[in-house]
């Protein structure tokens, strides 16, 4: 058996205790979740969750070791990762507002596979994340039990269902805030703009991090 289940569980264990704690990435789904609805919350915790699935072929092909050997690779996926982020980040703070729908449901008008693809992109080229993967898929692989790299993808695989799980959650009730705040479209644009800083942000601080 590849992946007993006492090493499962203790793999499920440290990596909900990891998605729940305060990052990053639980920052900008809140932030798209109080900003633009619970839908679109949950969308963009959608995509940062299954943009794990990259960093966990990246580490069971081992590329993820290349990168983190690399200062250039890692200094150039950097960047982009954090000026993707202030890219969003602008976006949303140039953003004219956010008309909530009536139905009671807390979704903005716009598309949620936009929503999904940008929190997707976000995570995926986000090289600190590749380093934890790298670091932390490991610890929890037994090579007596047969393929490090088979075992490495089994785990990353339970970690982004895990953090679908979660991410979703989180988008959904940090929704719920957002329909409460947003009873106007200049109300709706402020949560935009709070949003866009907490991006920016993020991505300066991606960027200038060593």
């Amino acid at each position: 058996m590849l992946v007993t289940a006492s090493q499962l569980a203790a793999f499920l264990a440290a990596a909900a205790l990891i998605t729940l704690s305060p990052g990053p990435d639980n920052l900008m789904v809140l932030s798209q979740g109080i900003s633009r609805g619970r839908r679109q919350g949950m969308a963009f915790g959608l995509g940062c969750a299954l943009g794990c699935l990259n960093h966990t072929l990246l580490a069971a092909l081992g590329i993820s070791a290349l990168i983190a050997a690399s200062p250039l690779a890692f200094t150039a996926l950097k960047i982009a990762g954090g000026a993707y982020l202030v890219y969003l980040g602008w976006g949303a703070i140039r953003s004219p507002g956010t008309s909530f729908r009536a139905d009671g449901d807390g979704s903005p008008q716009g598309s949620l596979l936009a929503t999904f693809r940008r929190g997707l992109i976000a995570n995926a080229i986000n090289p600190k994340v590749v380093l934890f993967f790298l670091a932390f898929l490991p610890q929890f692989v037994n090579p007596a039990h047969g393929s490090a790299g088979l075992q490495t993808a089994i785990l990353g695989t339970i970690f982004t269902l895990q953090g679908a799980l979660i991410f979703g959650s989180l988008g959904y009730f940090s929704g719920h805030v957002g329909q409460w705040l947003a009873k106007s479209r200049k109300a709706s644009q402020w949560l935009d703009r709070a949003a866009g800083t907490i991006f920016i942000g993020l991505g300066l601080r991606l960027i200038l991090a060593r």
